[in-house]
């Protein structure tokens, strides 16, 4: 199974942070996502990720953006960097806010009914997509004789006008080394059809062609044998992974043993989240695909 730990803390002390990502990564976890809201009392996540990704090598880094009230640009380039500095290790758990409070904080405009939040942050999932892929791979060409840097060929516009905003791009970010970072969305939080993972109830777990599926599960200090039985339950269920909520340093000095020793975990090699994951690669939509 997929080993996944959510990380959710007020701390502004980056060594609170780097402390606990690099346990995970010392024992080799898939992956760690980072909790956010605009109403917590906490450092940003996507921030909190990039100051630990050059200090971690093998964990993907989830940070929680939120759709409300954020452009969908600004998204797509703090993404993209992410995984620019963690070599491909990045992505993103996307989720929308309903808070009048949250709404209040940024002054912009009242909340919208929940399905104009889920059609909104759908628009904002295709947009971020088109502009990750907005850069061919080949775009760079550094060609000092002629002084150019990129090849304006290879850069395309996104061109998306909808009801909520519109985008022409292209990204000024060079596109990220996965293509496109892996986008995780917990039931209930964001509309899931253009996920890549999705984090669902404990009892809700199973197979989706196309996503891969974690359950969510909650862990406390001294109860291991309950959190192995909801393991176990998840696996026979047909979910690809769990994503483990408590104390860090418990999950991965009591659990990780066991689970490795059951054969249920089983560290992977692979460099990029995508690959972690066995997601296909990210296709560019704006190239031409070589004949066979």
């Amino acid at each position: 199974m997929l080993l996944a730990i959510a990380l959710d803390g007020a701390s502004f002390a980056a060594a609170d942070w780097v402390g606990a990502v690099r346990q995970a990564d010392e024992a080799r976890i898939d992956l760690v996502t980072f909790d956010d809201d605009f109403g917590r009392h906490g450092p940003d996540a996507v921030l909190t990720a990039a100051r630990v990704a050059p200090l971690t090598r093998h964990v993907g880094l989830v940070p929680v953006a939120t759709t409300t009230h954020t452009e969908p640009f600004h998204l797509s380039t703090a993404l993209a960097t992410l995984d620019h500095v963690s070599h491909g290790r990045a992505g993103w758990q996307v989720r929308v806010s309903a808070d009048p409070a949250e709404a209040a904080l940024l002054g912009r405009r009242a909340p919208l009914a929940r399905d104009e939040l889920f059609a909104e942050a759908a628009d904002a999932i295709e947009v971020v997509r088109r502009l990750w892929d907005s850069w061919q791979h080949d775009a760079i060409i550094k060609d000092v004789a002629t002084g150019r840097f990129v090849d304006r060929d290879r850069l395309h516009y996104a061109d998306f006008a909808g009801r909520y905003f519109a985008v022409k791009g292209p990204s000024i970010v060079p596109r990220p080394p996965q293509g496109n970072p892996v986008v995780a969305v917990a039931r209930g939080e964001a509309p899931d059809d253009a996920a890549d993972v999705v984090f669902v109830p404990d009892g809700e777990a199973g197979p989706r062609p196309g996503r891969k599926v974690f359950a969510d599960l909650p862990v406390r200090e001294g109860g291991n044998r309950d959190a192995m039985v909801r393991i176990l339950a998840a696996a026979e269920r047909g979910a690809d992974g769990v994503r483990l909520r408590g104390d860090p340093l418990t999950v991965i000095r009591d659990l990780v043993p066991e689970l490795r020793w059951r054969g249920l975990f089983r560290p992977s090699r692979a460099a990029t989240l995508r690959d972690r994951l066995g997601l296909p690669p990210a296709v560019n939509r704006y190239e031409t695909p070589i004949p066979a």
